[in-house]
């Protein structure tokens, strides 16, 4: 199996690096190992990572918008201890990761969950491709419920283990496929085809995912977490699940969100994530 890589031709391939605050990301997500390049740490980064800072959508619900410059990014997840969707969440992985020496390319997806197949959605995701001694590697903390707890092989189509749901990445029909093992059977997480996003095109893209009334960030309210004991923690509008992570699916309890109120308890109880008291974000009543 073999994943070909279109270069990235406009030099660095994250962040610059200025004023990045790598104690204070450490310290956001948990993290005490070492800072090194290896495999060890990037499962270790990833994890932690996954379990410390919340996939959301509030800012875009709210109007305010969402900015890609570090300040920003760094600014609102690891300062204010928000979270944010894939732009956000996978530009810091990326500075994080660079900055300790790991070799990093963001690649561009379309997000396929609960998409069929005839289906084609926008390439408005974004995750990471690390290279680890010649091994191509998926890192990806921006898609959701089913982000993969773990960095994931690029160059097999072998199941592979994390700490939650069992993945693998397969190729079918000249495109690569994410995928995620749910409830018995096999599903589309994203598809790929290798190639590099540049921050010009992480920029339309995000500017389209925050803007256009069509976008799902746009009609839905969305959080979601992972945990250290492998268990999910999901906000859908009005519903809060819990669920399993061991690819199972089962729900281990599920609420209906009724009021604004008891939204704001959720989303600082279950996501760490405290709003205004007051804060309408003009979807189901909430």
């Amino acid at each position: 199996m073999s994943l070909i890589i279109q270069p990235n031709t406009t030099g660095n391939a994250g962040f610059p690096l200025q004023g990045l605050d790598v104690d204070g990301y450490f310290k956001r997500i948990g993290f005490h190992g070492p800072r090194v390049a290896t495999l060890e740490v990037l499962r270790a980064i990833v994890l932690h990572h996954s379990a410390s800072i919340p996939f959301e959508n509030l800012d875009v619900l709210l109007g305010r918008g969402v900015g890609l410059d570090l300040a920003v990014v760094q600014g609102k997840l690891v300062n204010n201890r928000r979270g944010g969707y894939c732009f956000e969440q996978n530009s810091l992985l990326m500075a994080v990761l660079e900055s300790l020496g790991f070799v990093v390319a963001p690649l561009s997806a379309r997000v396929r969950i609960d998409r069929a197949r005839e289906f084609l959605p926008p390439r408005t995701h974004l995750f990471l491709r690390v290279e680890l001694d010649g091994v191509p590697w998926l890192a990806d903390v921006g898609v959701g419920g089913l982000s993969p707890t773990g960095p994931l092989r690029l160059d097999t189509e072998q199941e592979q283990a994390t700490p939650h749901e069992p993945r693998r990445i397969v190729r079918q029909d000249g495109r690569w496929f994410h995928q995620a093992r749910l409830a018995g059977g096999w599903i589309d997480v994203c598809e790929f085809t290798g190639e590099h996003m540049p921050p010009i095109d992480r920029e339309l893209a995000n500017w389209w995912t925050s803007t256009n009334p069509g976008s799902k960030f746009r009609q839905n309210i969305m959080a979601s977490i992972a945990r250290h004991d492998g268990t999910r923690v999901s906000l859908q509008n009005t519903i809060l699940t819990h669920r399993k992570g061991d690819g199972s699916g089962e729900v281990l309890r599920s609420e209906v969100v009724s009021e604004p109120d008891r939204l704001r308890e959720v989303l600082a109880a279950e996501f760490g994530i405290v709003m205004p008291e007051g804060t309408r974000f003009g979807l189901f009543g909430m």
